[in-house]
């Protein structure tokens, strides 16, 4: 397809053919040098329309630059006696030495050029030494995907993840949150360890709930930069093809429906319910999957219009229909069940067991010691 601009001198081209030079002139205000350059390129390129789209103004000569070595090497001296300085302050600092030594006093944009220009842009970092005095490596510094700014996407295809961490007597215990921010469809699992190959199995055990005989959904994730959401559970995403959303350190309002989620599942749950997150967690998930089931099939919530999520999502969006069957609560209900109870609860079995097996710290063994004299 030949861009409209190419079109329109294709077209001035042959109204100069008919109706001859002046009329074209008068008529596009082009002049006659030019428009024997455009005859000169379709005639190069056999008649293709395409030799007539414009190309970037490109300056044949270019002004190379000219950064004189001692001002350079002075730069370098600066930034390694007083670590990492600005180029505001390198500029007033450079004033008197420039002027001693003869040379132009750069601006202060153009020492910001040269920092830019060096490999290593003149930057120090300090060594880290680890518990028996050897350097650390530095970790490359690797850019995460953040949220888009008002980012709109159809329901059920953006999860937020969080988590939730309990301590008693020293024992730690989790609770998974995941949140539709659309639907603000929720669930939620306890966890003994906040671990990326739990969170990542759990993760699996969602998508895999949504699979329906249309065409497969297109998920995406967002956490917060915690290490559950890293390791295991970021390469599970990569694997998939899946968008893997990043929050900004200390900023939980980007992931501001799941925060407020962990509120309510732990006013009108887990408090409760704690004597069981820390005694029997099978029990605990197994009574927080029917609590989930009234939470999206039966409570009303204020920015649904007082509607149940699933409500919301049927009467709203009907090709959630192809995931769940049109029945609401039967739908729900069969479907947390699945996740629930075949393959959720084993995700906790085999970490519990795993747990079991951690030898307690001392701390803990400190503190059940002590809880026991009391």
């Amino acid at each position: 397809m030949t861009p409209k601009d190419a079109q329109e001198r294709l077209r001035i081209l042959q109204f100069w053919e008919r109706h001859g030079l002046s009329a074209t002139q008068e008529a596009f205000g082009v002049s006659r040098r030019t428009l024997y350059r455009w005859k000169a390129a379709l005639k190069a390129s056999g008649g293709n329309p395409a030799a007539l789209i414009p190309k970037a103004p490109i300056a044949k000569r270019k002004r190379g630059k000219n950064r004189d070595p001692r001002l350079v090497k002075r730069i370098r001296e600066l930034r390694t006696l007083y670590p990492n300085l600005g180029k505001e302050r390198l500029h007033r600092l450079l004033a008197p030495w420039c002027a001693e030594q003869g040379i132009t006093l750069p601006s202060v944009s153009t020492i910001g050029r040269i920092i830019a220009e060096a490999p290593d842009k003149m930057r120090l970092v300090p060594k880290r030494l680890d518990a028996r005095g050897r350097s650390k490596p530095l970790r490359p510094r690797v850019r995460k995907a953040r949220k888009p700014k008002g980012l709109k996407v159809p329901p059920l295809t953006l999860w937020a993840l969080d988590t939730i961490e309990r301590v008693r007597d020293g024992i730690r215990r989790y609770i998974l949150t995941l949140v539709d921010p659309v639907s603000r469809c929720a669930f939620a699992l306890a966890l003994p360890q906040k671990s990326s190959r739990a969170v990542a199995e759990a993760f699996k055990a969602l998508a895999s709930g949504q699979e329906g005989k249309a065409q497969p959904i297109q998920l995406a994730a967002l956490s917060d930069n915690g290490s559950e959401f890293q390791g295991a559970f970021d390469a599970m995403l990569e694997s998939m093809g899946l968008t893997h959303y990043w929050t900004y350190p200390k900023s939980p309002r980007m992931n501001a429906h799941c925060e407020r989620f962990n509120r309510t599942v732990q006013e009108q749950f887990v408090d409760w319910h704690e004597d069981l997150l820390f005694t029997d967690l099978k029990l605990f998930n197994q009574k927080l999957a029917q609590w989930l089931i009234d939470y999206n099939t039966v409570l009303p919530h204020h920015s649904l219009d007082l509607k149940a999520p699933v409500q919301w999502l049927m009467e709203n969006h009907k090709e959630c229909q192809r995931y769940w069957t049109n029945t609401i609560r039967k739908a729900v209900s069969e479907w947390l069940a699945h996740q629930s109870q075949p393959q959720w609860p084993e995700i906790v079995v085999n970490f519990q067991g795993m747990a079991d097996r951690r030898e307690p710290r001392p701390t803990e063994t400190a503190r059940r010691g002590s809880t026991g004299m009391r």
